[in-house]
């Protein structure tokens, strides 16, 4: 914020538990509204035009189910986490789905995510190690409608906590290795009923 009129007015929309304080601790999920113009949605809430549309879209049952990939980095943000100092890792090939501490970096991060999403009702359904150390993916869903939208979002929340107690940087940046042919993003798929 610029410090110039920067009310926001939110407005919860979805609940989940809160894995990092647990008890009946939540973390709510909002849409922003500006305060002025009557309470139009923030320019930033997105959110509000999708639930639009997905009423619009409800006799067709859409279900969704996302993978998001991501890069762990040092605390700095500067480098890919545990990767060599001086260089890069060996070539693409074992570490997609990989197992050992040679073909993947960052376990404990990700199942820490895995298990808090489960606590706080997140539909995530599975995670696995991508093509170079230290990139993973996760899957969300099947979710119906706008809910795709507020798991997906409450998972990157958690995510990113959960990296922060490992004092590690996430990065959802698709294009971010681009150069040296690593590329991460994320990959929708729609099932509608008919």
């Amino acid at each position: 914020s610029t410090g110039e009129n920067s009310d926001v007015l939110i407005k919860p929309v979805s609940i989940f538990r809160d894995p990092f304080r647990g008890g009946n601790n939540i973390i709510v999920m909002c849409e922003t509204y500006g305060p002025e113009g009557e309470g139009d949605p923030h320019p930033t809430n997105s959110r509000h035009e999708c639930a639009e549309n997905m009423e619009k879209a409800a006799d067709l049952v859409p279900w969704f189910g996302i993978e998001q990939e991501y890069t762990l980095f040092d605390s700095h943000n500067q480098q890919v986490y545990c990767w060599p100092q001086h260089g890069f890792p060996g070539p693409q090939g074992p570490y997609y789905c990989g197992v050992g501490a040679d073909k993947v970096k960052g376990r404990k991060i990700v199942e820490a995510h895995y298990r808090a999403c489960l606590y706080a009702g997140v539909m995530i359904g599975g995670s696995n190690a991508e093509v170079m150390p230290s990139q993973w993916e996760y899957q969300v869903g099947p979710c119906l409608g706008i809910d795709m939208g507020d798991h997906l979002w409450v998972s990157r929340y958690i995510l990113q906590r959960c990296a922060e107690e490992f004092n590690v940087c996430v990065s959802l940046i698709p294009s971010l290795l681009r150069e040296i042919g690593m590329v991460q993003d994320v990959i929708p798929t729609l099932v509608p009923k008919q």
